[in-house]
């Protein structure tokens, strides 16, 4: 499989930055900082993690997108998605790719692109199948872990989002975090993701997906516990600009740690 993390760039992703973040951002340059963000479905993680990752100038890994893509294949291939052994087959042969920016990802699968059908609603309701095997979630940790350690070797960095990435992808991570939010938070973003707006009609539609995905994941993952060493930010309430901060805190921290010996 091919993967490799979106470019950060200029693409604009929020507000401008400050001179704080231009000050993080030459001090992170050439440091192969890897910063991982779990949580569950609507937590904000990706909006937050793109942000991260464009103004800290660090490549960006969404394993999510990863997951979609060989549900994707296996639709597409007419596989039997009640079948593991199927489904990890396919999974030996993915070649994946995420390529563009961060602000405009295309992911690529066989060269084709299939940025749109990954979003789509029928591959959203079939991904928790395919998430939920053990072993498929053994495969892609594997080739997810290789692309964080090849951002770290070579001093681009990486910030990867997903629902194991601290504790089963990378959890030597330099910074860590889990973004949580209460349900009803987590629903609507999920909805207003999925359709571009919110209407009770599609709260409805999309709450059993989220809670079976929920459901499902929990038996395979820990996403809603922070593991030792974990920050926890509960992004309910808070602003995608007021997450960031948060995490950019933490950035500041791995930072001063490094100054002074401790990282």
């Amino acid at each position: 499989m091919s993967s490799q993390g979106s470019r950060s760039t200029e693409d604009s992703l929020g507000p401008t930055r400050t001179e704080e973040t231009f000050q993080l951002r030459n001090a992170v340059a050439g440091q192969g900082l890897l910063i991982g963000i779990d949580g569950p479905s609507g937590s904000g993680k990706s909006t937050v993690s793109k942000r991260i990752a464009a103004e800290l100038g660090l490549a960006f890994l969404e394993t999510g997108a990863m997951y979609r893509a060989l549900t994707w294949k296996c639709m597409a291939a007419g596989v039997d998605l009640d079948n593991p052994s199927a489904v990890l087959r396919e999974a030996d042969h993915l070649d994946f790719e995420s390529v563009g920016t961060v602000a405009h990802p295309k992911f690529l699968v066989g060269g084709r692109d299939v940025t749109d059908a990954l979003r789509s609603v029928e591959v959203a309701a079939k991904v928790s199948v395919v998430a939920g095997y053990i072993p498929v979630r053994q495969w892609m940790a594997i080739a997810q872990r290789e692309e964080m350690y090849k951002a770290r070797a070579d001093g681009r960095g990486m910030v990867a989002e997903g629902r194991d990435v601290t504790t089963v992808v990378c959890p030597d991570a330099d910074v860590r975090i889990l973004l949580l939010a209460d349900p009803e938070a987590r629903l609507r973003r999920r909805v207003l993701e999925t359709y571009g707006h919110v209407t009770d009609d599609l709260l409805e539609k999309t709450r059993e997906l989220v809670s079976g995905r929920d459901k499902t994941d929990s038996k395979v993952s820990s996403f809603l516990e922070a593991a030792p060493g974990v920050i926890t930010i509960d992004s309910s309430s808070k602003s995608v600009d007021e997450v960031v901060e948060d995490v950019l805190l933490q950035v500041s921290v791995w930072i001063q740690d490094r100054v002074h010996g401790r990282a």
